[in-house]
Parts: C-alpha cells; sequence; structure tokens
C-alpha cells in the first residue's frame, strides 16, 4: 500500500502562535508535541498541520500556500476579517484588482488566499481547497503515483491531484518555476501504513523520481527525501 499524506509542516519563529492561528481559524483542534505544535481536523480525516521551531530566515515567497474556499461572497468576507482578527495581514504578490482572490499572510508570513464563491476548480474539496505549489508537470505526476492520488487537472503543465475519498486538492502551476532559495519552510509528511516496511516505501519513491537527501537530521526514525523538483518531504515510520 501507498504512502499517506499525514502533515503540511511548518518552519515557524514562532511556532506556537502561527499554530493557534490556524487552528482556530480552521477550527481544528490544537496540540503540543516534544518540540512544536500540531493542529489537527476535529474529524480526523484529513492531514494535520505541524509547526516546529526554525530560526531560518523567509525567503522570497512560499512555494506552497493554501486556498481556502467561500461558499458565499459572505463567507469569503468573514473569513478574511476573521483572519485579520487573528492576525493576519493582506500582501500584494502582484495580484490585481480585478482578481476575486484575497491574498493574506499568517502571523509568521507565510502566504495564503481566500477565494472567491462560485470557483468550480475547488468546488468539490474542504475548507482547505487547495495545497497550492510552485511546481512543474513531473512533480504533478510524481505526486499522484506517490500518494495513489488521480490526477484531477492536466492541462497546460498545470496539473492538481486529489484523494478519491475528495477533501483537498494538491496542485501545482507548471513553469515558471522559481528557483530554490534554501531549504523549504512549509514541506510535507507522508507515512506508510502500519505493518508496512519503511524501507521499501523508500526504495518505491526512489524508483519514481525522489531521492534521499541529508539536511542534517542526524539519526532519526524517518526518511528526508526530496522530489523531482527538489522539494523536501519527509517519510515517517509506518502508522
Amino acid at each position: 500500500m501507498t504512502s499517506k499524506l499525514y502533515s503540511v509542516t511548518f518552519d515557524a519563529h514562532e511556532p506556537k502562535h502561527v499554530a493557534e492561528f490556524w487552528a482556530t481559524l480552521l477550527g481544528w483542534e490544537l496540540s503540543e508535541e516534544d518540540d512544536g505544535f500540531e493542529v489537527v481536523p476535529t474529524d480526523g480525516t484529513a492531514y494535520r498541520l505541524g509547526f516546529f521551531p526554525s530560526d531560518e530566515p523567509k525567503r522570497g515567497q512560499n512555494q506552497v500556500h493554501f486556498d481556502l474556499t467561500s461558499a458565499t461572497p459572505e463567507q469569503q468576507q468573514e473569513t478574511v476579517a476573521r483572519a485579520l482578527e487573528l492576525g493576519g495581514q493582506h500582501i500584494d504578490i502582484g495580484q490585481t484588482p480585478d482578481d476575486g482572490h484575497v491574498v493574506l499572510a499568517d502571523p509568521d508570513g507565510n502566504e495564503f488566499c481566500v477565494i472567491e464563491a462560485g470557483n468550480n476548480f475547488l468546488a468539490d474539496t474542504a475548507f482547505i481547497g487547495a495545497i497550492n505549489c510552485d511546481g512543474s508537470q513531473e512533480v504533478g505526476y510524481f505526486w499522484s503515483k506517490a500518494l495513489d492520488w488521480p490526477l484531477v487537472w492536466d492541462q497546460d503543465e498545470e496539473t492538481a491531484i486529489q484523494a478519491p475519498e475528495g477533501g483537498s486538492k494538491m496542485s501545482w502551476g507548471g513553469p515558471p518555476v522559481a528557483p530554490k532559495t534554501g531549504k523549504n519552510r512549509i514541506h510535507l509528511e507522508i507515512a506508510p501504513p502500519a505493518g508496512s516496511d519503511l524501507q521499501a516505501e523508500v526504495e518505491r519513491l526512489v524508483e519514481l523520481g525522489a531521492k534521499r537527501i541529508d539536511i542534517g537530521q542526524g539519526d532519526v526514525s524517518w526518511e528526508v527525501m526530496a522530489d523531482p523538483d527538489g522539494n523536501e518531504f519527509c517519510v515517517l515510520s509506518p502508522r
């Protein structure tokens, strides 16, 4: 069996503060871990968010951001107002006044978008409608096979995948892909199912185009890898 998406994990200057922001905005549960914080969906059906301390500065726009959905124009306004109340802020990443979505940043500077109501691409998703990534068509194909999420969009080198049971999509915008400027602040953590062999799963991912990398993790129970675009991700022990 293939791995499941376990967590979208943030390197954060103030992990507790930014974890509290997302827990409140999403209505998920906050828990403290040994060295950080997790935000877990209350129904237990989706991936979780992880927040762990890092002193690394933010270098430009993140490679990954969330697109939050809105059922009505009023809900979009409410989400924006709530985010600002919790410590978010408006930011300019080159969007135009005609764009229907609102671009914000969380208290740690991580960009996210609140999408307008009636967006057909996100019609069958969750509140986090998409994990939106800067990446190539090749990396979209890789993650489709890695997670066994079917392609739901594949046009003009833009790709998107979604779990068979629904929920958030994961999308890649295609070229031009911005060059990496250090370790990504946001990365994916995946985990094979209980009873699986971790190294067998790592070998499967290598065959799909990933590679093992060393970011100074030392002797740990998980594997650190990079996808075909060079983005770091972790393969956790089976669970």
